[in-house]
């Protein structure tokens, strides 16, 4: 019997897109369903009834749901071209850091762009400090999983892309090449690899859908 694998998502999310990114890099086809996130389907809301929120893996009837759970279901059920190590250490290690990007790095990065004026100059100078643990974190490696892109990788692509998109859309900046070289060098190679370009949202869209949204931001002076 053929498999059904269905994932609900909206274009522009990181989030939804990080499930995306890990299906093609194993080369498993599903069937993709745009959500309006302000008018949520009946079958979203059936299937994610907790937190009523994108993304939404469904498996031959069976639901799963936020992104990181999601790419390590992804990663425990389909096999081939693994996303986390076999290593223990190295699995924590990249649920950590990936849990890290999106409970700390992700608002501290919103609120140096779109923050309160007055907060400026402290909001960006907090996300600098987070962005710096994972310009640490990279050493010496090409991808944070090491020769290949793992899941800390396709967690980062808020880094990777979102991040250039937010800057651009807001009038910030965060992530420069003279403070963070090589995270940069990371986020040009990372959106080379053809599973992950793919999967990436027009950046002229995503601008104006963000400036629509929530304004143009505050910049610093």
């Amino acid at each position: 019997m053929a498999e059904e694998i269905l994932l609900f998502g909206a274009w522009g999310s990181p989030f939804s897109r990080r499930v995306e990114m890990a299906l093609k890099l194993k080369g498993i086809e599903y069937k993709y369903i745009e959500e309006d996130i302000t008018n949520k389907s009946p079958s979203l809301l059936k299937y994610n009834p907790v937190h009523k929120k994108i993304p939404v893996l469904v498996h031959n009837g069976k639901p799963v749901a936020e992104s990181l759970v999601i790419l390590e279901y992804i990663d425990e059920t389909w096999k081939d071209s693994p996303i986390l190590s076999k290593d223990p250490y190295e699995r924590a290690n990249a649920r950590f850091w990936a849990k890290f990007i999106d409970e700390k790095c992700l608002s501290a990065i919103f609120k140096a762009c779109w923050g309160e004026e007055k907060e400026h100059e402290k909001a960006v100078e907090e996300a600098s400090e987070l962005l710096q643990f994972l310009e640490n974190e990279l050493k010496e490696k090409r991808y944070f999983g090491g020769e290949t892109v793992g899941l800390l990788d396709i967690a980062a692509n808020i880094i990777g892309y979102w991040l250039g998109v937010f800057e651009e859309a807001s009038g910030a900046e965060l992530l420069t090449r003279e403070k963070f070289p090589k995270l940069c060098n990371w986020a040009n190679e990372f959106v080379s690899v053809s599973a992950i370009k793919e999967n990436l949202p027009p950046r002229d869209k995503l601008i104006a859908y963000l400036r629509n949204r929530f304004g143009v931001g505050t910049t610093s002076k």
